[in-house]
């Protein structure tokens, strides 16, 4: 099994691609140990130290170093343990482990199917290349709340790819939106 790593706008946090599925559907975000405990392939990585956090893609994870690890000393193990795991045959995320809830498009307002449409379409894809995720949390009094996740979060460009990159677009197209903000 080969497993490729790339760079991520994050400095913390690096892609890895093991060459095969990882989730068949959805992304799943652990921002630390105890909500990686429903997937082995989060535990087996929040086993190294320094492993701050675990991002689980269609095909790759993406892992968050703790400031003072070091990627040249932490990289062949979380390399071996991904690799471990994908041997082993045992599903990255348990079957009953509890899913997130996405935004129920029966339940949103034009705006807001308008707003997750253009999330989905131009926005997902192209973070997921950098290891990431943003989903749509909620829009009120013309903000759009978004979650960042992944290499996303905790990145030092997140700012200016919500300001610069996701407000821009959204109020182009949709002039009822005044700003986007992260939810914390």
């Amino acid at each position: 099994m080969f497993i490729q790593t790339e760079q991520t706008p994050n400095p913390a946090t690096l892609k890895f691609l093991p060459g095969q599925v990882v989730l068949s559907g959805g992304t799943a975000d652990f921002r630390n140990a105890r909500e990686g405990a429903a997937s082995p392939l989060a535990r087996a990585l929040f086993n190294l130290p320094g492993v701050r956090a675990v991002f689980l893609g269609h095909d790759f994870v993406t892992v968050t170093k703790d400031d003072p690890a070091d990627w040249p000393v932490l990289k062949p193990h979380v390399l071996a343990a991904i690799m471990d795991h994908f041997l082993s045959g045992l599903p990255a995320l348990e079957a009953d482990a509890p899913k997130p809830a996405a935004a129920d498009p029966g339940l949103m307002g034009e705006i807001e199917r308008q707003i997750v449409e253009l999330i989905d379409q131009r926005v997902r894809p192209a973070v997921a290349q950098d290891g990431g995720d943003i989903t749509f949390d909620r829009f009120a009094d013309g903000v759009v709340w978004l979650h960042l996740k992944g290499a996303c979060a905790g990145c030092p460009s997140a700012t200016a790819t919500l300001k610069s990159g996701i407000e821009n677009m959204l109020k182009h197209y949709i002039p009822e939106v005044n700003e986007v903000r992260q939810v914390l």
